[in-house]
């Protein structure tokens, strides 16, 4: 767990070759070598897709766009990637303090990085308007496992993920403000898993990823910490 950005410009990950991100002016660019199956909540694509280019796009707290999916995609192609392979996530929280961890285990190398704004930090289940006005903010996470996961596994991946971003919260004590109780995500959190699918695990298949397996434990540990990290210091230089 580290947070590179805030003395370097490019992470370059250690466990899978040819990874790497990378911070711009006004975003976090992250590129594979290959295409990879991926599952996102992010604004563009969201879904199922392909992917081998992951864009967290820093906008202004002001930002205000009838087309934000146009805009985002317009911009994929000035900054040198190919929207049918991207995947695009909006984001008002410190890019430089973005948080990064790899790990690796049973048939897996993951590579987890997450920014942590929580100005509009709530609580799911709680009963309010869905018209409401919260202040801009969100935890986006980028997930990439290379591995072989099932369809059914990687939806699990984002529970498990989900889980332990909650949990971080608790553990900083973010709460939601219009009613104090302690916050289980922002009201715009987004979250992408990008899945190798290589060959080089043979017909090793990952076919679930909750709390009670090797990939899915790595998942909840990568990202209780990097939410960790990355929420505790937003207030930081």
């Amino acid at each position: 767990m580290a947070q590179p950005f805030r003395n370097g410009s490019r992470y370059v990950a250690r466990h899978w070759k040819g990874v790497y991100a990378e911070l711009k002016e006004d975003r976090i660019e992250v590129r594979l070598p290959h295409v990879c199956h991926t599952l996102s909540s992010a604004i563009w694509p969201g879904g199922f897709s392909r992917a081998d280019g992951f864009v967290n796009w820093k906008v202004p707290l002001d930002y205000r766009c009838d087309d934000p999916v146009s805009d985002l995609r317009r911009r994929f192609g000035e900054w040198g990637f190919t929207p049918e392979s991207t995947v695009g996530f909006l984001t008002a929280a410190k890019l430089t303090h973005a948080s990064v961890m790899e790990l690796e285990g049973d048939r897996f190398r993951l590579l987890c990085i997450t920014t942590a704004g929580t100005r509009n930090a709530a609580r799911a289940g709680v009963k309010r308007e869905a018209y409401s006005a919260y202040a801009p903010g969100t935890i986006n996470t980028i997930l990439l496992l290379d591995a072989r996961m099932t369809e059914s596994a990687m939806v699990n991946a984002v529970i498990t993920a989900t889980e332990a971003k909650s949990a971080a919260l608790q553990q900083l004590d973010i709460r939601e403000i219009a009613n104090g109780q302690l916050a289980t995500g922002t009201t715009t959190d987004a979250v992408a898993i990008g899945v190798s699918q290589s060959a080089q695990w043979g017909a090793a298949l990952h076919a679930y990823a909750g709390a009670a397996t090797t990939i899915g434990c790595a998942i909840g540990e990568a990202v209780y910490e990097t939410v960790l990290e990355a929420g505790a210091t937003q207030h930081e230089v």
